[in-house]
């Protein structure tokens, strides 16, 4: 055992219980997200933008300190980086750029 194990207090593992409401189960469809940030958080709009129109609708804004951000942005690699394992490496067609912090 090491000096730095030693001195830590050991701890209490809690068992999260989370619910979740029958409307929220299905889950929201996007194929665009806008990110905007300040200094003590970033909010992030999921969109539906229909094919052929300039029309779209938020289904969900989600709102995160910049150290939950991270740690999701981490969270996400890791499991994107699991499924390329499994499914293969997903390829990002070259398009046209879409306008800062606006991703489709």
């Amino acid at each position: 055992m090491s000096e730095d194990s030693k001195d830590k207090p050991k701890q209490k593992q809690i068992k999260l219980q989370i619910k979740m409401r029958d409307e929220m189960a299905s889950g929201r469809y996007a194929n665009m997200t806008i990110v905007h940030h300040n200094d003590s958080e970033f909010i992030m709009d999921f969109l539906f933008v229909q094919p052929q129109t300039p029309r779209g609708e938020v289904t969900s804004r989600v709102v995160m300190s910049p150290l939950n951000l991270k740690r999701t942005i981490r969270l996400l690699q890791e499991r994107l980086s699991h499924y390329e394992e499994r499914f293969g490496e997903i390829e990002i067609p070259s398009t046209p750029v879409p306008p800062e912090g606006m991703y489709h």
